[in-house]
């Protein structure tokens, strides 16, 4: 009687060989195209600002998103009140400007809703000169007076514009229904409440421009500072400038807001964009989840390889 054949392993090395091809694999991205962007239509994106969620600062993303219209792209900034559009910002002031769809300029003038930004965001009133117009007298003489007559001139020059007959009045209105409200302050929900002074509409004047008699010439628009918070410590700061002239995108990682680096190829990193570092642990497509793999987790992954082959 012939003995009982014995079972013969598999070979060890092809088994290996594929799991070491399949542990070094790059992770490579499920699409081309990039979340976060440093660019919305002609504005440059820069952190704590980003185009949309996981991008740029965890303080300023709830606030801030790139959307397209009919015109291309636009920065908007969202809050309780409305969406404005960013036409500037000025990362050496960390002052942006809006244009309210509906704020009144010289060419064009509109009844205007309340204007107002959250208490919550890291926002506040710049230098803005805010003309408000279409107001009852009576409503700007009161006890704590919030009219600067040293601007009045400004009322006067802006009475001089046509379109002030679509606000109802009649051309070179009486300068008693203007009212320079500068410095100006938001009440206690965070707004310029129109109603509540019983004004039809407001222009904001962020640069008088050479001639501050010629409304024609004025930069409209709301300035506002901002400002990074204890959230963005200089730590993540460091990073980011790293991350941004590595041509990276700063953003970051929910649930923890880890900060992440979001590279041209698709691929985010703990680090920065560079050669060296899209080969740490660290790296993981855009459209996935920061990994968890560390050294000890890929050697634990060999071992159990090693340990399955031999079954």
């Amino acid at each position: 009687m012939k003995p009982p054949a014995l079972a013969i392993a598999p070979p060890l090395v092809p088994s290996l060989t594929l799991m070491f091809m399949f542990l070094i694999q790059p992770s490579k991205p499920a699409s081309s195209s990039i979340a976060c962007r440093n660019t919305c239509g002609s504005i440059q994106v820069k952190y704590p600002f980003g185009t949309g969620p996981g991008c740029g600062s965890p303080l300023f993303s709830p606030y801030i998103s790139c959307t397209s219209n009919g015109r291309g792209e636009e920065l908007i900034l969202k809050t309780h009140t409305g969406s404005y559009p960013i036409t500037s910002i000025s990362y050496t002031t960390s002052t942006l400007t809006l244009t309210p769809p509906s704020m009144s300029t010289c060419t064009t003038m509109q009844p205007s809703p309340n204007f107002g930004i959250d208490w919550t965001s890291p926002f506040q009133i710049g230098s803005s000169t805010f003309i408000l117009l279409s107001c009852q007298p009576s409503s700007l003489k009161l006890s704590s007076p919030i009219c600067d007559p040293s601007f009045s001139y400004l009322c006067a020059s802006i009475y001089t514009c046509p379109a002030v007959v679509t606000l109802g009045m009649p051309l070179f209105p009486p300068t008693n229904t203007c009212c320079v409200y500068s410095p100006a302050n938001l009440d206690g929900k965070g707004e310029l409440d129109l109603r509540a002074i019983k004004c039809g509409a407001y222009a904001s004047v962020v640069s008088l421009g050479d001639n501050p008699t010629d409304p024609t010439h004025w930069l409209y628009g709301v300035a506002l500072k901002y400002s990074y918070g204890a959230l963005d410590s200089n730590y993540v700061t460091t990073k980011c400038t790293g991350c941004e002239n590595s041509g990276g995108v700063c953003g970051f990682a929910p649930p923890g807001n880890a900060f992440v680096c979001v590279c041209k190829g698709g691929y985010n990193t703990s680090l920065d964009c560079s050669s060296y570092n899209q080969n740490q642990d660290y790296v993981w497509d855009t459209d996935s989840s920061p990994p968890i793999s560390t050294p000890g987790y890929v050697w634990s992954s060999i071992l159990a390889g090693i340990i399955s082959s031999l079954w």
